[in-house]
């Protein structure tokens, strides 16, 4: 396509937006609407999926050793382990760390323990990560069946709960963005249909002069990607000033260390590019809709 065509058709979507007056206001309203809880379930739904992955990878195997296990048991276990597909590291805690750890770990409170440091009660561990932490459950289950290992924890309740919320909120938030922007599509074709059966009779004209199918649609295109584009504008700036208040003055989330949530840089440029992206091809996809069903060409 020739630059001159292509700017032509820019032009004639640009003008036809500007035509249609308070329709194209109640198409971006209507778009507004839509991309800014759709940006909202974004803003959600990463920031969940932000912080599940970072306690995902937190997930920790501790293989508690046998007291009776010698030197060479324990490197036989470490054999083993390193056997195991889908290891990411492994390292060994003297129970004398352990009972530092312990102590460090509980204060004031935990001076008390020193008084165990001749006979520890204490057990000699490996830590083990996996690369995958969804294959938690598998390498445990096969650490647990070596010789000497005395127990197998990684917070087995804990960590089964977490996958499955992660899954389930994944799920449903991508199932709620699909309806948004599926209604964001239906209106921006409604706005699309009522342009062009407004111009038909202009339409059959241009058919009888000879312009092609491409060359009647490309405007209508470029209105619908104008509209979403439009449509897109208030919600990012909504979006991006209430993250940002979010980040600088929710002091509950400095309570937590688990909970970190995305930077406001550069999750701000992101969002935007992904809500103008959103918004675009809402408008693109919706216009595509109504040429095909309603234009006769």
């Amino acid at each position: 396509m020739k630059f001159s065509t292509l700017k032509r058709h820019f032009k004639e979507g640009a003008r036809n937006t500007w035509r249609n007056g308070w329709m194209t206001i109640a198409s971006v309203g209507a778009v507004t609407t839509t991309l800014i809880l759709v940006g909202v379930f974004l803003v959600l739904m990463l920031n969940l999926n932000h912080i599940a992955s970072e306690l995902e990878e937190d997930v920790q195997i501790k293989a508690l050793v046998e007291l009776t296990a010698e030197q060479s048991d324990l490197d036989q276990i470490e054999e083993n382990i390193n056997d195991i597909s889908g290891i990411e590291s492994i390292n060994f805690v003297t129970k004398e760390e352990e009972l530092d750890n312990l102590v460090d770990s509980m204060g004031e409170q935990g001076q008390a323990w020193g008084l165990y440091e001749q006979e520890n009660p204490l057990n000699d561990a490996f830590i083990v990560k996996a690369s995958d932490p969804l294959e938690t459950e598998r390498i445990a289950a096969e650490i647990e069946e070596f010789d000497f290992i005395y127990r197998v924890n990684y917070g087995q309740e804990y960590v089964d709960t977490l996958f499955k919320f992660n899954e389930y909120a994944r799920n449903i938030g991508l199932v709620l963005i699909g309806a948004l922007v599926f209604t964001a599509i239906f209106l921006i074709s409604n706005t699309i249909k009522i342009t062009i059966l407004a111009r038909k009779k202009e339409i059959g004209i241009m058919k009888l002069v000879g312009a092609t199918n491409n060359f009647i649609r490309w405007p209508f295109f470029v209105e619908g990607m104008l509209l979403g584009v439009l449509g897109s504008l208030l919600p990012i700036a909504v979006i991006i000033v209430g993250y940002y208040f979010l980040t600088q003055n929710v002091t509950i989330l400095q309570q937590f260390d688990f909970v970190k949530i995305l930077d406001f840089y550069p999750f701000a440029l992101q969002i935007s590019l992904i809500i103008v992206g959103i918004g675009a091809s809402i408008g693109v996809w919706g216009s595509l809709m109504s040429v095909r069903k309603f234009l006769k060409v």
